[in-house]
């Protein structure tokens, strides 16, 4: 069990320093009363470029069970978040006069998340 622990550990190191680099940031930023809102947006874009909401993500699915049910749960409504998004987007554009560039890009939008559904099924099937 040790020896388990051990590689998650090692495996996800780099994770835990920019996760516990964001917790300082965080915790400055609090001390010195900083604008919270800049603090946040900071901390998204850390966490993004830093990759350390993957390995979140990725500790999170290690966990036996119940861990890959979360990741489902939390995967599928960005999706739809995304293609909701894109479509108030579209309306802005549209009514800008940019229709041909709108329908390309739904297109495209559609061609994604029909592409990560067939990679979804493949992954379950392979």
């Amino acid at each position: 069990m040790f020896e388990r622990t051990r590689n998650i550990l090692v495996e996800y190191r780099i994770t835990f320093v920019f996760l516990i680099a964001a917790g300082v940031f965080v915790y400055i930023g609090l001390h010195f009363e900083w604008d919270k809102e800049i603090m946040a947006g900071l901390v998204v874009l850390f966490g993004i470029f830093s990759h350390a909401f993957a390995g979140v993500v990725g500790l999170v699915a290690l966990i036996p069970f119940i861990g890959p049910l979360i990741i489902k749960v939390l995967s599928i409504p960005v999706f739809w978040l995304l293609n909701a998004g894109g479509y108030f987007v579209s309306i802005f554009f549209v009514k800008k006069g940019f229709g041909s560039s709108v329908v390309q890009g739904r297109v495209l939008t559609l061609v994604l998340l029909v592409g990560v559904v067939i990679g979804f099924i493949l992954g379950k099937i392979i």
